[in-house]
Formats: structure tokens, C-alpha cells, sequence
């Protein structure tokens, strides 16, 4: 097997210890988005719950990106689904048919088995560079602030294109840091789909951590031991931090995508 490259290293260690290690951190503080967030100028409005006010901007990021088409009736998958409350979010207000969570971190999936017994919403454990799903098995695959951190982005699009039937939709958003792009637009223009639509929302991501960055920084504060809160404070992209820095400059590009497979 092909030896893997420091950046891929260090993204598996991301997956590997510590998305599980943030979990087991936060979950007494029913953290339930890891995402940066989305908010627009004028703001979204989107209404909400009064229980879902304080996740409001991660709840915009999954709306924006999963009404880029209709979901209702479909089987939706969600590789990389964290902590669930993007997967709750979706089914409650947009009614697909199923909604499956999948994600590497077992204590992740645990958390949100406990957190959301919805019918129609099922979480498990895998991979996704591996899917354990039959092919053509869903009509959509949302993913959300997730593949940058996967090893081998090209193995992910393979077997999420394998998953969906033809006609499904891949709902897609994320980041790069400049020194990817080229890698990225070539891995995304080889699918064999079609793109409806493609969009840099690094303003919209900029308001959405401006307004996340409290709660943020509490929480890295008061659950993180002292020499993990530098690392912790660039993983929530708080302001004083490179990453939000580097969003700022355009030397960071988020984008979300929507494609058909034909």
C-alpha cells in the first residue's frame, strides 16, 4: 500500500483520536454541530425552534446545503454525520423518507443514537472511504464540513457516487487551504455527474463564526486541558486564529456544490 503523506497522517489522527476525544469533552454540554457555521447579509431568518436558537448558525450551514434540492421522499445518507444534529435538523423540517448517519467515531454515533430517537433517522459506525452500503442505495448524500480531513478524498467520491441511483444528488460543502485547489477542482470536475451549482460563501462562514466564537471559546476554556486549547481554538476557527485569518484573505476557500449523477 501507498505510504501516506504528513498531511494525510495528520488528518487520519484527526479522525482517529481527536474528533472522539472532542466528543467525549462536550457532550455533557450537548454540543450537537461541529461545524463553523453560515449566516447571510441580510440575515437567513430561517425559523426555528426556541430549543435550536443556540445552534442556529450550524443549523443554516445544513440548510443551505441540504434545500439546494428537494429531499422529501428520498433516502439521504450523511458520511461524516458528527454529532447528529444536522441529520435531526433534516428530517424534522425536510422530511426525507430515511436519513442515515454514518461517522468513524464511535462515541460520535453513540452520542447521537442517545441524543435523537427520531423515526426514520438511524445512525452507525464506518467510514467513509469505505461505505457499507449497497450500490445505488440512497437518492442523496449530504456532506457537511467534513472530507478536508479525510486521507484519500479521491476514495470518498468513489464510493459516494457508487451509493447514490442514478439522479441523485450530492449536496456538498467544505474548505481547502489555497496549495489544494488545483487537487480539488481535479477530483471534483473528474466525477462522473453533472454540477448544478457552485458557490464561495467565505463572508457567510466569516458571520456565522463571528456569532459561534463565544460559545466556542467557553468551551474550549472550560473542557480542554491548557495545552490542547491552542489546538482547540484553531479546530472552532475562532477570529484570533489562522484558519479564520486565512478565510478572511481568501487564502481559504469554502464552497458548496450540488451535483447529479447522471
Amino acid at each position: 500500500m501507498k505510504p501516506l503523506g504528513s498531511y494525510s497522517w495528520f488528518k487520519l489522527a484527526m479522525n482517529k483520536y481527536w474528533y472522539p476525544f472532542v466528543t467525549r469533552r462536550w457532550d455533557q454540554d450537548d454540543v450537537v454541530f461541529l461545524n463553523w457555521g453560515y449566516e447571510e447579509d441580510p440575515p437567513m431568518g430561517l425559523p426555528l425552534a426556541p430549543e435550536d436558537e443556540k445552534n442556529r448558525w450550524g443549523i443554516q450551514l445544513y440548510h443551505r446545503t441540504a434545500t439546494q434540492t428537494d429531499l422529501s421522499g428520498k433516502k439521504v445518507l450523511e458520511p461524516s454525520c458528527g454529532h447528529g444534529g444536522g441529520g435531526a435538523y433534516v428530517m424534522k423540517t425536510l422530511h426525507p423518507e430515511s436519513y442515515t448517519g454514518l461517522d468513524f467515531n464511535p462515541d460520535g454515533v453513540a452520542f447521537a443514537k442517545r441524543r435523537y430517537p427520531l423515526p426514520g433517522l438511524d445512525f452507525v459506525h464506518g467510514d467513509a472511504e469505505n461505505l457499507p452500503f449497497p450500490d445505488e442505495s440512497f437518492d442523496a448524500v449530504l456532506n457537511v464540513e467534513a472530507s478536508h480531513a479525510y486521507p484519500h478524498f479521491d476514495r470518498f467520491l468513489k464510493e459516494m457516487v457508487r451509493v447514490l441511483r442514478p439522479g441523485g444528488h450530492f449536496l456538498y460543502v467544505d474548505f481547502r487551504g489555497f496549495l489544494e485547489y488545483d487537487e480539488w477542482d481535479a477530483a471534483l470536475a473528474a466525477l462522473p455527474m453533472r454540477m448544478e451549482s457552485k458557490r464561495e460563501i467565505n463572508n457567510e462562514v466569516l458571520r456565522g463564526l463571528d456569532n459561534n466564537s463565544g460559545r466556542y471559546l467557553e468551551l474550549v476554556g472550560s473542557r480542554l486541558p491548557v495545552f490542547l486549547r491552542p489546538f482547540g481554538k484553531l479546530f472552532a476557527g475562532t477570529p484570533d486564529t489562522l484558519m479564520y485569518k486565512e478565510l478572511q484573505r481568501g487564502r481559504l476557500s469554502y464552497r458548496m456544490y450540488h451535483f447529479i449523477k447522471d
